[in-house]
């Protein structure tokens, strides 16, 4: 596939999603971009912003099995990768497969499961394969996890382990809709619910070869050599207890190459990594507890100013 008719199939996915999210044109365009670099996506935000709503209407667009998982505290691993059963009339233990074996799982609010039952997703966000009583199970492709969570703040939350964050490509926050698009959603929402407008526009196999054709993307020796330098430099800085890990910078090389694609592209620029920084890098780091204190800011809101501060100073390739 080359990258016009790409670009062309994303623009349908694009228009299903808007019809259920309103305002929100770059966290639209985000999440599209982490599903064409094979990679998760964390929504975070307070409650009742649009997060489930903006997982049902991408998973929705795209032909393929769909299955939600509620996280609740009592929510065991086994219902998330599945269990073996012992059938009587075979005389041996058959396997349930669990609500992880789709194409698009939706997690909804993942952050409110204890963090054994969270630990179930480790293996399969990572090796896209569960391991249930010593036999390995191939997860379908693609494989994409669409997680919500509400701010760890909140009561009834587990903060996600380090591993868990990891994994995530990358996470955006909605926000709250502008006047107008409030307005508008009052206008359209009372009598219908949008998500059942939204119709598969693009099969599992025209989502392959979108992934294929990002994958394909040129990026030039110094625009890697840049992203490097930015990843490296969380590393090292003295706000950070821990920086961005390699598997970001791997994360990083993908997610600017589908942006490139979605730009209607075949190469990298710069401003691709710029545009992506935060959303792929931050939500990685971990801060040092008296700088944090010190800045009077919410820790994520902290993470993402460090890592624009490292954009202002990584020097940027001219050529």
């Amino acid at each position: 596939m080359n990258i016009p008719e790409a670009q062309q199939l994303a623009g349908r996915i694009l228009d299903e999603v808007r019809k259920v999210i309103d305002g929100k044109p770059e966290a639209t365009r985000t999440a599209l971009t982490v599903m064409l670099a094979e990679g998760h996506l964390l929504l975070e935000d307070v409650p009742g912003v649009g997060k489930t709503m903006l997982a049902k209407a991408l998973s929705r667009s795209v032909g393929g099995t769909i299955s939600r998982i509620q996280f609740t505290p009592d929510l065991l691993p086994s219902d998330v990768t599945g269990v073996s059963i012992y059938d009587q009339r075979q005389g041996s233990f058959v396997f349930q497969r669990g609500a992880v074996f789709a194409n698009v799982v939706i997690g909804d609010e993942i952050n409110r499961a204890s963090p054994k039952t969270q630990s179930a997703l480790l293996e399969a966000m990572a090796e896209r394969q569960v391991t249930v009583d010593g036999v390995t199970h191939e997860l379908p492709n693609p494989f994409l996890v669409v997680a919500t969570q509400n701010p760890v703040e909140m009561d009834g939350t587990y903060a996600l382990p380090e591993a868990q964050r990891d994994r995530f490509l990358a996470r955006i926050s909605l926000g709250y809709p502008d006047t107008a698009a409030e307005l508008e959603m009052l206008r359209h929402r009372g009598t219908s619910d949008p998500l059942d407008q939204v119709r598969p526009v693009v099969s599992v196999a025209q989502l392959q070869a979108m992934i294929a054709a990002a994958r394909d993307v040129f990026i030039a020796p110094p625009v890697e050599q840049y992203l490097v330098d930015l990843v490296h430099a969380t590393r090292d800085h003295p706000d950070l207890r821990l920086g961005a890990s390699p598997r970001a910078t791997l994360h990083l090389v993908r997610a600017v190459k589908a942006k490139a694609l979605l730009d209607g592209r075949d190469f990298v620029l710069p401003d691709d990594v710029a545009a992506l920084a935060v959303p792929v890098l931050a939500h990685r780091m971990l801060p040092i507890r008296q700088s944090l204190s010190l800045s009077g800011l919410g820790e994520m809101d902290f993470l993402e100013v460090v890592v624009q501060g490292l954009l202002n100073r990584v020097p940027v390739p001219t050529a």
